[in-house]
């Protein structure tokens, strides 16, 4: 297992020094921006410090902010104007992100209070199949469904089909499945939503389930080993179950606002999605209207807003590095920005790639999709599943007991490799390039 956390810091490490390089002229230590060396000291204070992850996200984020107000500057000027600007740009992209992050954990409670996990041990196998299975469903939800609800449903049925024993390696495949079920979906995750929009075919984008359905089968079969022997499955439901068809209509209102918003907004109004948090805000009307009905857990939202602060602050902190070109596009790069995004935003990454251009898409969305799951808080799915089950925020235990993910990894696009080919998709980066 240590070969392959050295393989995968080595890549990433390789990786971003190439993607420092147009950045070499700002102040640095040994040839590295103190931007990055900032940024690197915030991850390696959550690796370390998992128990108090909120403080050191907002450490880091305050760090990198004086610095670049004292020293740098952003992106689109200096000093507080500056800063000021970079909020701008980045308003839409947080205020989603914290939008379906609490909204969904609201969602989790009225899916698990609708009964419907309770009625899983009538179609489940009763030994580690039925884990395995549990990780499929969650695979084909994310095909459909934002990742995040795909995970947060996910983990509301495993906490009932486990009698809310859930192994930490089984929680990585959970969101590992959530990713890669959305990583050949232009409606399953923010990147690929993102590639979608730039002119894109979603059928560019489908090739890499190629790589990821291979990868679930080789990351799930071990999770669902690992936690039938932690703890089994449920065997028997209980005698007389009654589902709450209001709950389970409520959950369908929440997630069809979900989808409706993603796609008419990017199919209808694509030069608008940058402007507002349209899916963020369906979810929330929709929550909204439901009250009458049924009365949401507000009681979890405290907690939750932790987890989500401490994304957003990651993920603020990941768009102000002074990355403003990647390395050209190949096989390799895109392997690499899956290594790195276990660590590093994945949604300014994407963005340069899609400027940039040049790349297979369906390997780029399998990368940077899938890629996030090596890590607990490298997906916007994983700190949400974390919110759930806080024992998951810790990275030497999510890499020792969830290592099948960073094989999966591997093997995965060893196979797109082999079985698609890399077919870089010219035509749609002109096109990009001229609008």
């Amino acid at each position: 297992m240590s070969l392959k956390i050295k393989a995968a810091a080595t890549v990433a490490a390789l990786f971003l020094s190439q993607a420092a390089a147009a950045a070499s002229t700002l102040p640095n230590v040994a040839g590295i921006p103190i931007d990055f060396i900032l940024f690197a000291l915030t991850l390696l204070g959550v690796a370390l410090f998992h128990n108090h992850t909120l403080a050191v996200g907002l450490t880091g984020l305050f760090s990198i902010t004086l610095y670049k107000l004292s020293f740098t500057g952003f992106k689109d000027g200096v000093g507080v104007t500056g800063l000021l600007h970079h909020l701008g740009h980045e308003w839409v992209t947080l205020a989603n992100l914290f939008c379906l992050l609490m909204g969904f954990a609201l969602l989790s409670r009225h899916f698990e209070k609708t009964r419907i996990p309770a009625v899983l041990p009538r179609i489940l196998p009763h030994d580690w199949k039925g884990g395995f299975f549990l990780l499929m469903i969650i695979f084909v939800l994310s095909s459909f469904l934002d990742n995040i609800a795909a995970a947060m449903i996910g983990g509301a049925m495993a906490h009932t089909l486990f009698r809310a024993k859930v192994h930490i390696g089984y929680l990585a495949a959970i969101v590992a499945a959530s990713n890669a079920g959305g990583a050949g979906s232009v409606v399953g995750d923010t990147t690929t939503t993102m590639i979608w929009i730039s002119g894109v075919s979603p059928l560019a984008v489908i090739e890499a389930y190629a790589g990821s359905f291979l990868a679930l089968f080789i990351f799930g079969i071990p999770a669902a080993i690992q936690q039938q022997k932690y703890s089994p499955i449920l065997k028997h439901e209980h005698q007389k179950i009654h589902l709450d068809w209001t709950r389970i209509g409520i959950v369908v209102l929440i997630l069809g606002a979900a989808i409706a918003a993603n796609v008419i907004v990017n199919v209808n109004f694509a030069s608008m999605a940058d402007s507002f948090p349209f899916i963020g805000v369906a979810v929330w009307l929709a929550l909204l209207v439901s009250i009458p009905l049924r009365r949401p857990d507000w009681e979890i939202l405290p907690e939750t807003s932790m987890g989500t602060v401490f994304l957003l602050s990651l993920v603020l902190c990941a768009s102000m590095m002074p990355v403003e070109t990647l390395p050209a596009a190949s096989p390799s790069s895109a392997f690499g920005l899956g290594a790195v995004s276990a660590v590093f935003d994945n949604i300014p990454l994407t963005a340069l790639a899609i400027k940039q251009g040049g790349y297979d898409w369906g390997f780029l969305a399998y990368a940077v999709g899938f890629g996030g799951s090596m890590v607990w808080f490298g997906s916007s799915a994983g700190v949400a599943l974390s919110n759930m089950y806080p024992e998951a925020k810790s990275v030497v235990n999510w890499v020792r007991h969830g290592w099948a993910v960073m094989l999966a990894y591997v093997v995965g696009f060893i196979a797109m490799s082999l079985i698609v080919g890399w077919h870089p998709d010219a035509a749609s980066v002109a096109a990009k390039v001229v609008h």
